[in-house]
């Protein structure tokens, strides 16, 4: 599948009802999700997948679409619900499982796909977490992150690799009652990170 017919399809999912600021619920968008997983799929790497932090199901659902066997794994049920009506409306089968990922028991994967929280709000309900589990189960790892956090994630899941970065701007909508202005473009940068 080319990456703009990708695109395309993950316009039609649907993100969440009631966002938590708390745990930074923003979906990520279609034009970034087709990115990262165009490059994964391009490096063979898109064969079983496992997303963390699913949220509504976009990595998840992207990746079953280019025919990966994906797991997705959120602790929100509400999220979750919404992630399986996504993949059931775009024709595809993912395993969605409900849990925290400092806790869940998972097997090595080949290829964890994310877009953690930040930790703008909370620095403690941050990447972190998401980082440690990943490096402790996958082969690669694709993860979303503020822009100038190279150092930071580098030092964090050594002696995992930093092996490409993909610089955006990607568009947040007005969603909480912090937010000042109806759209704030915020600079990302998208990590391909290798722990074998």
């Amino acid at each position: 599948m080319r990456k703009r017919q990708l695109e395309i399809l993950l316009q039609r999912v649907r993100g969440f009802t009631s966002p938590s600021a708390t745990m930074e619920q923003y979906m990520t968008p279609p034009s970034l999700a087709s990115d990262l997983l165009h490059m994964a799929h391009m490096r063979g790497e898109l064969t079983q997948v496992l997303d963390l932090g699913c949220g509504t199901g976009i990595l998840a659902i992207g990746a079953a679409l280019m025919g990966a066997e994906a797991y997705g794994v959120d602790i929100d049920r509400q999220a979750l619900r919404i992630a399986r009506e996504n993949a059931e409306m775009l024709g595809v089968h993912v395993d969605f499982v409900l849990g925290d990922i400092e806790r869940i028991a998972f097997r090595r994967v080949k290829t964890i796909i994310m877009n953690p929280p930040f930790g703008a709000q909370h620095a403690s309900l941050g990447d972190r977490a998401f980082l440690r589990k990943a490096v402790e189960i996958a082969d690669v790892i694709y993860t979303i992150h503020n822009a100038g956090s190279l150092n930071f994630v580098r030092s964090f899941v050594s002696p995992c690799r930093i092996e490409e970065v993909y610089k955006a701007r990607i568009p947040i909508k007005r969603t909480f009652e912090f937010h000042r202005k109806d759209v704030e473009w915020i600079e990302v940068e998208l990590y391909r990170i290798v722990c074998k």
